[in-house]
This record gives structure tokens, sequence and C-alpha cells, in this order.
């Protein structure tokens, strides 16, 4: 009797998009674990009360991608799409990098570098949100621009050369501690709820929902589908701008041409992973944050496994297209029909077929 209900409770588990990528992260991390049995070993360092292994490494690597990732779910429920958070975090470490160069070594230096560097993310975030709000251009083109245009303001701030920096107290915000954990992936995680907090907690995460299912029902409504987009496209700029600054911290360098690069195909996987449709109209916070992680661990992964270079983006695309297929109720309810009766499947069929 308890399989009996023990079965109908683990498929409505599995009916959640993002229950497959936690099943993805297992796996994947016990793939690993079968190559070195003390792969998930965590330490502690008693010279600096710091936890260190191969799980603290996947936090800290997936704390960015956590934050364009939270950004492009919010943009995708508006039935949009943002290209360029990849062009606007290496934006924001230039800002941070050219600034910190010719700047004192102190704690004033690296706020300051914070405050411009996430003031311009904000900036061409709300560029993107003028042009898809007011304008009335389609997010795809609009955000394509900056995406072409960002390395291009990049290369300018820092006249085309990798700007490199020294200041602790803005490297301590990628590689500090806080209680043996990584500050950076702390900092994602309370954005994350703090985010998480202010659009399901209030009628914000609801408007939102409703501009990207129906926008006319909206506006007849009375939501300003204007003043959301502008915001949306902000916050995404802004997260996208936070996760700049953690990947130049973390080195105290920024790349012109690799920083933030092909980010936000990692940030749109991220998303769909998490169950957010890119057709609009839901969105899922938390499945992305866990679409996040996956990807920090898949990278993470291509590494340990040493998978040449040159095979990494197949491998990439082969574990997710795996996921995706799994995610799939269509593709589940075929394979759950073969190993039905004949009546039962055929009825099946037609339900899926309708």
């Amino acid at each position: 009797m308890s399989g009996d209900t023990s079965r109908p409770a683990l498929l409505g588990i599995l009916r959640h998009q993002y229950m497959w990528g936690v099943i993805a992260i297992v796996l994947l991390l016990l793939v690993n674990l079968a190559k070195d049995p003390t792969y998930l070993a965590i330490s502690y360092n008693a010279a600096n009360g710091n936890l260190v292994g191969n799980l603290i490494d996947i936090l800290r690597a997936a704390a960015p991608i956590m934050m364009i990732a939270i950004g492009m779910c919010l943009v995708i429920a508006t039935s949009g799409i943002d290209l360029s958070v990849g062009s606007v975090m290496v934006v924001a470490g230039a800002v941070a990098m050219e600034f910190l160069s010719g700047a004192p070594d102190n704690v004033g230096s690296a706020a300051l570098a914070l405050a411009l560097s996430l003031l311009l993310a904000l900036v061409l975030g709300l560029f993107n949100g003028f042009l898809v709000a007011v304008v009335g251009l389609q997010p795809f083109i609009s955000t394509l621009v900056m995406m072409m245009a960002g390395r291009g303001i990049a290369k300018v701030i820092t006249s085309g050369q990798n700007t490199a920096s020294t200041n602790g107290s803005f490297r301590w915000l990628a590689n500090g501690y806080v209680f043996g954990l990584p500050v950076v992936f702390l900092i994602a995680l309370a954005v994350v709820i703090g985010v998480g907090l202010l659009v399901r907690r209030s009628a914000l995460g609801l408007m939102i929902e409703a501009i990207g299912m129906d926008p006319k029902a909206a506006r007849l409504a009375g939501v300003n589908r204007r003043g959301l987009l502008l915001a949306v496209y902000s916050l995404s700029g802004l997260l996208a701008g936070v996760a700049g600054v953690f990947a130049t911290a973390s080195v105290m360098t920024v790349d012109v041409s690799r920083t933030g690069y092909q980010l936000e195909m990692d940030a749109i996987l991220a998303v769909v992973i998490g169950g957010t449709s890119l057709a609009g109209g839901k969105f899922n916070l938390a499945g992305a944050t866990i679409g996040a992680l996956l990807i920090a661990v898949l990278d993470k992964t291509v590494v340990f496994l040493g998978v040449s270079s040159s095979a990494t983006p197949a491998f990439k695309a082969m574990v997710i297209v795996i996921l995706c297929l799994l995610q799939s109720e269509r593709v589940r309810t075929l394979f759950r029909a073969r190993r039905r009766p004949p009546a039962v499947a055929s009825q099946e069929k037609e339900v899926v077929a309708a």
C-alpha cells in the first residue's frame, strides 16, 4: 500500500521541472565521485577558518550565473529576452578595474568602484528597457544591439587593453569568506532571496506575469506595462553588473574579449532548466537558481573529467538536451505508454496528440 501511495507522490514531485535539474546535479556529482571518491570532501582550513573543497568552488562559480539568471528569468516572464547581459558584465568590470587602477587601495575606492560599475550597468539595462517599452523595438533586436555595443564600450573605457588593478576590499567580494563560506555566493543568495520576496510577496510578480501572458488584458486591468518593462530590464542590467563585479574581482582583471563571453546563453539555459517558459507569462526564480547551480556543476565536471576544450560545447549540449527531454511531459507520457497495455497506451497517445 505504501508503494502505491509513494509512486503518485514521486510523480507529483517530478512534474516540477526544476526537480530534474536537481537530479542532474546529483548525477553529475556522482560521476565525479566515481572518478575520485574524495571529490565531495570539504575540509576546514584552521589557518583562516575557511571551508575548502570542490563543492565550495562550485558555489563560488555559480554566483555570477545566478545573478544573470535571475534577471533573465524576470525578463523572459514578460515575453522578452536579454542578450546583452554578458556585455553588460564586461562593461561593469571594465569601469571597476579602470577606476581602481589609479585609485588608492582602500575601502572607499572599492565602494566607489562598485557604485560606478553598478550605476553604469543599471543605465545600460534602462536603455534596453527604453528601446523595448518606449520605442517599441523587439526585445531580441534591442538587446542584440547592446550585446554588440557593450564590448565596444568596454574597449573604449580600457583603451582596448585588459586592465588589472589591486584592491584588497574589492577582491574580497569574490574571494572572501563569511562563516567559512564564499562571500560571493552568500551575496548572490541574499540577492536571490530579496528579489524573490519582492516579486512574490507583492503584486509585482503577478503583474510581470500578466504582461507576459496577455499584454492587452493587463493594460485593460490597469497594469503599467511600460513602467514594468523599464523596471525589469533595469534590474536585469543591474544584476548583470553584479555578476561582472564578481567575475572581475576574483582575478582583479577584466578581459574585454572573454569576461562574460556567451554567459547570456548559460543564463537562458538556467532559466529554461528551471521551468520558465520562453513564451513568457510564468517564471520560477528557485528553478532558475537551480539551473544556475547545474551550469556551474556541469562546467566543473567538464574540467574535472578532462573533456577536450573542442568537445566541451558538444558535451554540455548533450547533457542539456537529455535534461530537456526528461522535463518534457510529452516525452515522459510516450515512454509510459510503451509500458502500458495497448488499449491504455493508445488512449494516452491520443491525449498527448490533443
